[in-house]
Parts: C-alpha cells; structure tokens; sequence
C-alpha cells in the first residue's frame, strides 16, 4: 500500500460535452462527430489503474462539492448563478468553447471538491501525496466565464481553500497543460503569496495568452512565470525547462505546497496540441517535483487531472504520473516509449526561448522577493 491518495468519481464521466466537431458546434451544418473533451480519457486511465490492480494500492478519497463561498472566492456570484441556472435546465455554454449538459454545475462542484479533498488530506498529513483525476477540467476558466472546456477554477478554488486555513501562507502551481493556464494566472495576478507557473506550447491557446513578460502585477510582482515552449518541444525542451525555470523558481519562492494542473495533452498523440512528449517524460517531471517538494514543504503535492485527448495515449501518462507519486512499479508498459531516444535533444530555438524566460522571469521573481 502506497501512501499516495487518489480522488475519483463516477460521476465527473456524466459531464455533457455533445456531439461536436472536435471542438466545434456542427450546427447542423456537418456531421456530429464525438467532442474532444469526452469521458474516454478520463475512464481509459482510471480503468488501466485498475486492470493493473494500482487502484488499489492508492488511498481512496471521496469528493464533495464545493461550496457556494468556496467557488465565491474566485467566482462572480453572476457567474455562478448562470451556471447553476443553464445546468438546472438544458445545458449551455459557459462562455467560450465550453458546452456543458443538463447536471454539469453539480458534476463541476464535484469536481472542484475533489481537489479540495485532495489538498486536505495531504495538508492533514493523510497522505503524502494525491492525484485527482476530476472532470470537467479548470485552468482556462475565469471569474465570470468558462474558456476552453474549463467551467469552474478547480485548482484556483483550492488555493484560496487552503489559505483560509491560516496554516499555509505561500502556495505554488505548476502548469504543464499543453494550453497557457490563463485561468489560474488571472487568479493571482497581483498575489503575493501565489507562485503561478505554466510550461505551455507558445500562441496556442488562448491566443495572445501566456507571453513571457507576463510576470505579475504589483504585490504579485515576479509571481508569475510562463514558459512559452515552441511547437515541436519533447522531454529534452520540458527537462530544461524544469531545472532551469521551474524548480530555481520553487526554491526561491519556498512553497509551503505545491498543485499540479496535470494536463497531458502535450503527448506526441494529443489532437489540440503539436508537442512530442511522452510518458516518461511526464514521470521524470512528477519526480523532479516530488524532489523539491521533499525539499521544501514535506512532500506535499497534489497533482490535479486537467487536459489530454488522445484516448489511445493518456492512460499512458497519467499512469507514468501514478509511478512516480507512489514510487511502485506499476507493470504498466508504454509501448510508444521506445521512440523516445530521438526525441530527447534541446534544440537552439528552444534554448533561446529558455534563456530569455532565466533572464526576464527570474529576474523578477527575485526582484519581487526582494522588494
């Protein structure tokens, strides 16, 4: 038995997304196709777990919705309420690219609930560490919208839970969705006490989202960092990006914990994004933090599910994640890791990119702490 926790509920695969065309409405226009963001992903993971009996090495934790006040203190109570209402009826859309079904707003309570349970757990000492594998995902979602399939801020949701506890003052997130982590960054923009983080495929979603200038505001002043990585970046880009931005970062800001959008959509299979990883890859990024998490805030790590639409290939890497937090073999086999051999070297555009994030970002982290 592990100590590593795991939230899971059957109803985060009864969020609606429709028929769709990838992304799209078909409007009767084209034949209705499956939507991108669909359950297969989700459940093909969960099932791998269990078919390779990790399920039950992993400390089950059961999910409740969040609260009213909990979503408030991210959310406009406009917001909220639209949400509510459109779920309570036929569904809608959330905002932009953001279908949701008839029960969505309970299923996205749950959701955001989850990762709350998650990071009580490892706060209380429970466990070590978590994976939530919650759906509907949460990053792109704003204040007083949705964006990109995203209805409530899960992981934003958490940290303000987790301040309100008056026993954690400083709080990093990690963001290795292949989209910019807009939602979470206009969360803590100007906060201090928030150390936001996003390794992101550069201009890809949300467009003119994610530069590498954008380094917080005010108080907030160097607390946010993006890595803006160019389309084609694999294991060698992402490993440089960790030791040379992600983890200095961490130790300058000395997170009491640290959460994980976990999105995995920056696999060489996904269909919404152009970047080579893989997931061994992912599993030395989950050490590398469980690493400096040791280091710093006695392990504490919850990492939370957010993007990732190839079915055949997320199981993969969600699994590799699964390795890493419980240090167990799992007897899982990637079969498409023998190509990673070609896919490892930094190449000289991602160097530079790299190197003006040390100079710019960095810098103004330092600058900030040291104000």
């Amino acid at each position: 038995m592990s100590n590593t926790g795991f939230v899971w509920h059957e109803k985060y695969m009864w969020h609606d997304t429709g028929a769709a065309l990838g992304v799209l409405p078909v409007n009767g226009e084209f034949q209705p196709w499956v939507h991108f963001e669909n359950p297969e992903t989700k459940r093909r993971l969960k099932n791998l777990l269990d078919a390779y009996k990790v399920t039950d090495t992993l400390v089950p934790i059961a999910p409740t919705p969040a609260s009213e006040e909990q979503l408030l203190r991210v959310h406009t109570a406009e917001y909220v309420d639209r949400i509510e209402t459109l779920s309570a009826n036929q569904g809608g859309n959330a905002g932009e690219l953001t279908p949701f079904g008839p029960g969505s707003y309970e299923i996205a309570l749950l959701a955001a609930g989850g990762c709350i349970a998650a990071s009580t757990k490892v706060l209380n000492g429970e466990v070590r560490n978590a994976y939530a594998l919650v759906r509907p995902c949460g990053h792109h979602a704003e204040a007083d919208r949705g964006r990109g399939f995203c209805i409530f801020s899960n992981i934003a949701i958490t940290v303000r839970d987790i301040l309100t506890r008056g026993n954690i003052s400083r709080v990093a997130v990690v963001d290795w969705d292949v989209h910019h982590g807009n939602g979470t960054e206009a969360a803590f923009y100007e906060d201090p006490d928030i150390l936001t983080i996003s390794l992101h495929e550069d201009s890809l979603y949300p467009y003119n989202s994610g530069s590498l200038q954008d380094c917080g505001k005010g108080a907030g002043h160097g607390r946010n960092i993006n890595i803006p990585l160019p389309p084609g970046s694999g294991g060698g880009a992402y490993n440089a990006a960790m030791e040379r931005v992600v983890l200095p970062a961490l130790e300058l800001f000395q997170p009491e914990i640290i959460l994980v959008a976990s999105g995995l959509d920056g696999s060489t299979w996904d269909p919404l994004g152009h970047m080579m990883m893989l997931s061994s890859h992912y599993k030395a990024m989950t050490e590398q933090l469980i690493a400096v998490a040791d280091k710093l805030c006695q392990g504490r790590l919850v990492v939370c599910h957010e993007g990732g639409y190839s079915a055949g290939y997320v199981p993969f890497c969600g699994a590799a994640i699964i390795e890493a937090l419980t240090g167990q073999d799992s007897g899982i086999t990637d079969p498409f890791a023998k190509y990673e051999s070609t896919w490892q070297t930094l190449q000289s555009n991602q160097e530079a990119v790299l190197k003006e994030v040390e100079r710019v970002a960095l810098s103004a982290l330092r600058d900030g702490i040291n104000r």
